[in-house]
Formats: structure tokens, C-alpha cells, sequence
């Protein structure tokens, strides 16, 4: 029968190894860095990644703008696949009027079901080109999720691999110990000379 002692390796008594007392402050490392240094790195990671989406985000709004545009080419005749679960989409000419430099047409890409005639709503950039819009709200956050979930992740990792090289080498420093007290002990005990 096995009996367990609880913090063995935090008390001084004559069998505990200068290893032991490594692996129990490393596994307080470990549990430390864990529970408080990782999601302290993905709050960090996550707050950044919010601040610069929203920067960018502002700055797209001010460079950007939208306009309400006609469509004045035709739907295409098949529609591409579905991919991811997205909503179709598909490119077609559209016309819109700006009251300074007249009427443009680009072309743009447009929801599944737009008609010729319909009127959407179009993100044009300063020079005029068709753009995406800029990310709203909800883009903003789930960017800053992302990044603040795979720092966490990514310091749970770095703290694991730093945990398995410490074990990897206090084990092997724990064998070569028991090795040298073995050839100390060996003769005693089995009445061979070193």
C-alpha cells in the first residue's frame, strides 16, 4: 500500500533531492503562469487587437463612403457554389450619381437575388473604386476574440513545451544522480569492490 504525503517535496526531510525541491517550484511555476500569466497575455493580446481594429475601422470610415447605386448589368445565369455557409454573391455593373463629378457605373459585387433595376448599397474609396465596407462593431469584437483567445492559446503552449524541457532535464539530472549514489551504495550491498 502507497501513502501519499501531501507537499513532500516543500519539507525537509533526508531523502528529498535537490530535483524534487526544482520540480515543485516549477510546477508552481507552471500553475501560476497557467491560471493567471495566460489569460493575462490574451486580455493583453485582445486589448491591442481591439484598439488597432478600431483604428483601422475608423480610418476606412473616414477614407470610404457609400452611395445608393443601380443595377444596370445582368445577373449571371448560374450562381456560383456556396462556400463556408457564406451568402451568395456575384459581380455586376452598377450605376450611381454624384452630385459633383456626375454619373459612374463599376462594376461591384452584389447579393444572390439583386435584379436588374434594384438599387444596393455600395462602399466606394476615394478614388472611386467599389470597396468592401468597413468592419462594424461585430467584426471589431469577433477580431479581437480571435486574437486574444490565440495568445492565451499560444502561451498555454510556450508554458507546456517550457514544462516538458524542465521535466525532460530534471530527469535526466534525477538519473544521473541515482546513478552516482547507486555506485556508492552498490558495494554495501552486494559485497562487491568498486
Amino acid at each position: 500500500m502507497r501513502t501519499q504525503v501531501r507537499g513532500w517535496r516543500w519539507r525537509h526531510n533526508p531523502l528529498r533531492r535537490r530535483s524534487d525541491v526544482i520540480a515543485a517550484w516549477t510546477a508552481l511555476a507552471v500553475a501560476v503562469l497557467m491560471f493567471v500569466g495566460a489569460p493575462l497575455a490574451g486580455v493583453l493580446a485582445g486589448w491591442w487587437a481591439h484598439d488597432e481594429a478600431q483604428g483601422i475601422a475608423a480610418a476606412q470610415r473616414a477614407e470610404r463612403h457609400r452611395v445608393r447605386a443601380e443595377v444596370v448589368g445582368k445577373a449571371p445565369e448560374q450562381l456560383p457554389a456556396v462556400q463556408g455557409g457564406r451568402q451568395h454573391s456575384y459581380r455586376v455593373d452598377v450605376r450611381w450619381k454624384d452630385p459633383v463629378t456626375g454619373t459612374h457605373t463599376t462594376n461591384a459585387r452584389v447579393p444572390a437575388g439583386t435584379r436588374h433595376g434594384d438599387t444596393v448599397a455600395l462602399w466606394l474609396d476615394s478614388r472611386g473604386r467599389a470597396v468592401p465596407p468597413p468592419p462594424d462593431g461585430t467584426a471589431i469584437w469577433q477580431h479581437t476574440l480571435t486574437i486574444g483567445v490565440t495568445a492565451t492559446g499560444g502561451a498555454v503552449g510556450a508554458v507546456l513545451l517550457a514544462n516538458a524541457i524542465v521535466n525532460r532535464v530534471a530527469t535526466n539530472h534525477r538519473m544521473l544522480e541515482w546513478e552516482r549514489e547507486w555506485a556508492r551504495t552498490e558495494p554495501e550491498w552486494t559485497r562487491r569492490r568498486a
